[in-house]
């Protein structure tokens, strides 16, 4: 798919336990490795199936490399967005396969103001196909009302 652009610094905080490493002193502003180890920590608290999985993350340019092999281009685009839509990420370089390749879904992002209705009825013309758009970015939205200013969504034909 390639590379997404996000906005850096809105995301949620990654609270999510990093991947198991050596422990250095940690200092204030999290390391490179650290960043990669709790997005893949992240992404495996999701539950979504993926072998061969790797991120690594370059502090530099804030750029997060995904890669491995999903099921299906909805998985692809939910680790997307779980990777996207954290705090230190302002782009995520998809290097993933899809093993069913299909259509790719839109993506599109919260606006101040915005609720699922108001997009829905923007994307499908009917602001009652919310539960679409929910049900496309689950386990990443916990409840309806869980959008933010800033965060990208996945649309669904």
């Amino acid at each position: 798919m390639g590379l997404f652009d996000f906005v850096k610094g809105i995301g949620k905080k990654n609270t999510a336990p990093a991947e198991p490493q050596a422990a250095p002193t940690t200092p204030a502003e999290p390391s490179a490795q650290e960043i990669a180890n709790k997005l893949l920590g992240h992404i495996k608290a999701l539950g979504l199936s993926v072998s061969g999985l790797s991120v690594s993350y370059n502090s530099t340019s804030d750029l997060a490399t995904v890669k491995g092999q999903v099921q299906t281009q909805a998985d692809r685009e939910k680790i997307i967005l779980a990777v996207g839509n954290v705090d230190h990420v302002a782009q995520v370089d998809d290097q993933m396969t899809v093993a069913t390749p299909e259509a790719e879904s839109k993506f599109y992002t919260v606006k101040s103001g915005d609720n699922l209705s108001k997009i829905s009825k923007e994307f499908y013309g009917d602001a009652n196909h919310y539960n679409k758009i929910f049900e496309a970015n689950r386990p990443l939205l916990k409840n309806v009302d869980d959008i933010y200013p800033g965060q990208m969504l996945r649309i669904p034909a």
